[in-house]
C-alpha cells in the first residue's frame, strides 16, 4: 500500500476503496473520481434562502459519478425523490453499490445518460452538478494523482465549460418554476462568466471562497436558453 501511494502515486481512496465527504463514507475505485465537492458543504443548509426545502419533491444530480451527492441529497431532503445520471456505465456500477449500502434504492434512481438525453419526462425542484470543468491547459498540468482518475470526469474542453453550457441550457425544460440549478466550476469563474456574459450569477460561499459554485434560478436558466 505504501509503495502504491508513494511510488505509483495512486490516490489513497483507490487503495483503501474508501472516500469521504464530511461524515459520509463511500466506496470508490478507479471507475470514478475521488469524492470531493464543495456542493457537499452546501447540502446540509438545504440551499437556503434560495430554495424552500419543505417544497422540494424532486432533485437531480448530473454527472453523479460514485453517487455521493445524490445520496447526500436524499438524506437532506427526506421527502424528495432523487434522480442521478452519468454517461459512464462503470461509474454507475459504483454508484449503485453506494446507493444500496445507504439503503436508498427506493428513493434514488440511477440513469445511464448523456446529460439529460435519456431521462424520463420529469420536472425537478433542484438540479445540482459537479461536472467535468477542468480547462485543457490545466488538464496538462494536473498532478499524477489526478491523472489516475477517469479523464472523462475531469476534462471540460478548451475553456472548461463544454458540459457546463449544455447543463445550463438543458435545465430550462427540467426545472420547476421555483426550481434552482447549482453547478460547481472550481477555479473556472472567469471562464464561466465569459461563457454566460451579462448573467448575474449567485456565487455560494464555500470553504474555498465565493467563486467555486454558482446558482441560477429557473427564470435565469430559461432566459439563457432562449438566447442560446
Amino acid at each position: 500500500m505504501i509503495e502504491r501511494r508513494a511510488s505509483d502515486r495512486t490516490p489513497a481512496a483507490y487503495i483503501t476503496n474508501e472516500g469521504w465527504l464530511g461524515s459520509y463514507r463511500f466506496y470508490v475505485d478507479e471507475r470514478v473520481i475521488v469524492p470531493r465537492s464543495f456542493i457537499a458543504e452546501l447540502i446540509p443548509d438545504l440551499f437556503s434562502p434560495w430554495l424552500d426545502a419543505d417544497r422540494v419533491e424532486s432533485a437531480l444530480d448530473v454527472c453523479t459519478g460514485s453517487g455521493c451527492l445524490a445520496i447526500m441529497l436524499a438524506d437532506a431532503f427526506p421527502q424528495a425523490k432523487v434522480d442521478a445520471l452519468d454517461i459512464s456505465k462503470e461509474a454507475l456500477q459504483v454508484a449503485q453499490r453506494n446507493v444500496e449500502e445507504y439503503e436508498l434504492q427506493d428513493r434514488v434512481r440511477l440513469f445511464e445518460s448523456n446529460l439529460y438525453a435519456s431521462l424520463p419526462a420529469t420536472k425537478y425542484d433542484l438540479i445540482i452538478s459537479n461536472p467535468p470543468y477542468v480547462n485543457s491547459g490545466s488538464m496538462q498540468k494536473l498532478p499524477q494523482e489526478y491523472r489516475a482518475e477517469p479523464e472523462i470526469a475531469l476534462a471540460g474542453g478548451q475553456d472548461g465549460m463544454d458540459l457546463v453550457r449544455q447543463i445550463v441550457y438543458g435545465a430550462a425544460n427540467l426545472l420547476t418554476d421555483e426550481g434552482v440549478l447549482v453547478i460547481e466550476i472550481g477555479n473556472e469563474r472567469a471562464n464561466a462568466e465569459a461563457a454566460f456574459p451579462d448573467t448575474e450569477f449567485t456565487w455560494l460561499t464555500t470553504s474555498a471562497g465565493d467563486d467555486m459554485v454558482f446558482l441560477l434560478t429557473a427564470e435565469q436558466v430559461r432566459d439563457l436558453a432562449s438566447k442560446a
